[in-house]
């Protein structure tokens, strides 16, 4: 299977819509991710069907869940990710990479030139440091090991009306009930990522 079909089918099992010329995109980025990797260590996967199951459709997966958001922050986003493959299938939302390593924001500025990404900037600084000329109405991550921390270090970049989302493995009970005051989990959501196993949830965090 080619890895065309492969995404193809898997967006088509996600049930989201993403133009073919967005496609194609996003397969260039796996190819620069791939090829950077070599070299900087972006990821632990290396093998092409891999890293369009658990990189590009795992990023994907969560689509449905950006609502009417127009501005989006991806913290500790490591190879861009899940804020590139966002950022290539909504063209209408500004992506911010979060990233306080330098070379993995290296990597994150060349994909956003070599793939014409108008829509993403690239914040070279720790997400606590951080404070953006406007708020975001979504701010993500897969990167963070804990969901107060999470909290306590991104929820300053939050608009009025925003939510976290977490990306998760297994449902995070204890993780939850660790939450600061004046935060609640809105909602806990289970996502199926076609080549996946195991596990994966989305976790919705807002003020209240």
């Amino acid at each position: 299977m080619t890895p065309a079909v492969r995404l193809a089918r898997g967006l088509a099992a996600l049930e989201v819509d993403v133009s073919p010329q967005a496609q194609e995109k996003l397969l260039a980025f796996a190819v620069l991710l791939g090829k950077w990797n070599k070299v900087y260590n972006l990821t632990a996967l290396r093998e092409e069907e891999q890293v369009i199951s658990h990189h590009l459709l795992d990023s994907l997966a969560v689509l449905p869940h950006l609502g009417a958001a127009r501005r989006l922050a991806d913290i500790g986003s490591g190879g861009g990710l899940p804020g590139i493959p966002l950022a290539i299938a909504r063209p209408d939302v500004h992506v911010a990479l979060v990233e306080s390593n330098q070379k993995k924001s290296a990597f994150q500025q060349q994909a956003r030139i070599e793939l014409g990404l108008g829509n993403v900037s690239v914040q070279c600084e720790r997400v606590e440091g951080w404070q953006p000329e406007e708020k975001c109405d979504v701010v993500i991550s897969r990167a963070f090991s804990d969901l107060a921390e999470f909290v306590r270090l991104s929820g300053h970049l939050l608009a009025a009306g925003g939510a976290l989302l977490a990306m998760k493995g297994v449902h995070p009970y204890e993780e939850i009930a660790q939450l600061p005051a004046g935060w609640r989990v809105a909602e806990v959501m289970p996502l199926q990522v076609p080549g996946v196993e195991g596990a994966r949830h989305l976790v919705r965090v807002v003020r209240g």
